[in-house]
């Protein structure tokens, strides 16, 4: 007999079906059991007798006629049904997963992830995340973008900065990638419009509700760009796809923007502020209103070396991040170009062009103008969803302290 799923048992009202399944829950009433099934799809109800046997999580095959019934999950549910076994039964649970939220402690859940996953919650979060990463491969696919893979070890340090995972590749130091930042843009010289998604790695001592060591980065690059606002232009077509996938906020045709130096004024704090703390953050999406807002000019001294400075104000650049409700979603801006221009920048910062030789490589050749971005896709399903802590977006996170399961 073929499966079905759940949520097809109303089409088949009548017809002899199987479902499979883990058992839910099982509620028994006086004259008759219920069993819920749970498969990808969602929930099954069964009419059965004594259901000694089963506990919840155990696997299961369900044959049965289907009975129309409205006050059943899927509007119709399993009579005169035979249940067996596709495993062994499950083990006792440490805690519910059919209740509406979990009560275990988020560190129990992490620690128990083969359990607190098939949780509602915690299954829709990764649902969220992969139905916003098609959508932002979508976006792209349409403006004529080229996805690309990129190595995850390399040989120097991205943003250059002593925030990387160091490992020994045959004897020789190498890195786990902070991002494919050097690749994109190498790239774009051969694909003009490039993205890629893919794990990054921090190594940055903190343990917040909002940081991960490895998260999932939503990378793009362009190139033939006028400035950081056509980065812009893109960036706010793709969050819009993105968040109309998944039934988010509405993107408005013009994202609010403000300078560093306004946002700095708006915050309250000293003008001389490098970056901007949460607490700014906050405080700018309350002045703009809404769910998103852009944050242009920051700091030169603040950005990575490969920048573009604003050419009226040499001291910022032509950069933005993106708050989306109060947290910076993603970074982006305009690079360098030239190769002159990467010399002078390294020079300036006191690094060597050495190690980035590779690299410089492409600004030797000849490249556009061109700039990108990045979204932490983590951080935007935990904002779009309201979740307390970014580690509810991940299946497995890593964090300062975490590297199980």
């Amino acid at each position: 007999m073929q499966r079905i799923l759940s949520t097809d048992l109303p089409a088949h009202v009548g017809e002899k079906v199987l479902v499979e399944g883990h058992v839910h829950r099982v509620r028994a009433l006086k004259r008759v059991a219920f069993l819920i099934v749970r498969d990808r799809a969602g929930l099954a109800q069964v009419v059965v007798g004594p259901a000694a046997g089963l506990p919840e999580q155990t696997a299961v095959a369900v044959e049965g006629t289907v009975v129309a019934n409205p006050a059943a999950p899927a509007g119709a549910e399993l009579h005169d049904a035979s249940v067996r076994p596709l495993g062994e039964p499950a083990a006792p649970l440490p805690f519910d997963v059919h209740r509406p939220a979990l009560t275990a402690t988020l560190p129990t859940q992490l620690d128990l992830a083969a359990l607190a996953l098939r949780h509602a919650g915690r299954a829709a979060a990764l649902r969220t995340a992969a139905a916003a990463t098609a959508a932002f491969r979508a976006a792209l696919d349409a403006r004529g973008f080229t996805e690309v893979l990129t190595p995850k070890i390399v040989g120097s340090a991205t943003e250059s900065g002593a925030n990387v995972f160091a490992l020994d590749y045959f004897g020789t130091p190498a890195y786990l990638a902070q991002s494919p930042q050097f690749y994109k843009q190498t790239l774009v010289g051969a694909l003009e419009r490039v993205y890629e998604v893919g794990p990054v790695f921090r190594a940055e001592p903190h343990d917040t509700g909002r940081h991960l060591a490895q998260y999932t980065s939503l990378d793009a690059e362009l190139g033939f760009v006028r400035d950081h606002t056509d980065v812009m232009a893109v960036l706010r077509d793709v969050v819009a796809a993105m968040t109309a996938a998944v039934g988010g906020p509405e993107v408005p045709a013009e994202i609010p923007v403000v300078h560093f130096t306004e946002a700095l004024r708006i915050a309250g704090a000293p003008d001389d502020e490098p970056d901007l703390a949460p607490a700014h953050e906050r405080a700018v999406a309350r002045w703009a209103g809404g769910d998103f807002v852009f944050v242009t000019g920051y700091p030169m001294r603040k950005r990575p070396f490969y920048t573009h400075p604003d050419p009226a104000r040499p001291g910022y650049s032509n950069s933005f991040d993106l708050l989306f409700r109060g947290v910076e979603l993603v970074t982006g801006g305009q690079r360098l170009h030239r190769h002159a221009d990467y010399l002078a920048a390294l020079a300036a910062r006191g690094e060597s062009p050495e190690p980035y030789a590779a690299y410089l490589d492409a600004f030797r050749f000849g490249m556009p103008p061109h700039g990108g971005f990045a979204i932490g896709l983590e951080r935007f399903v935990a904002r779009l969803l309201g979740l307390g802590n970014v580690r509810e977006a991940a299946a497995f996170p890593r964090d300062r302290t975490r590297l199980t399961p």
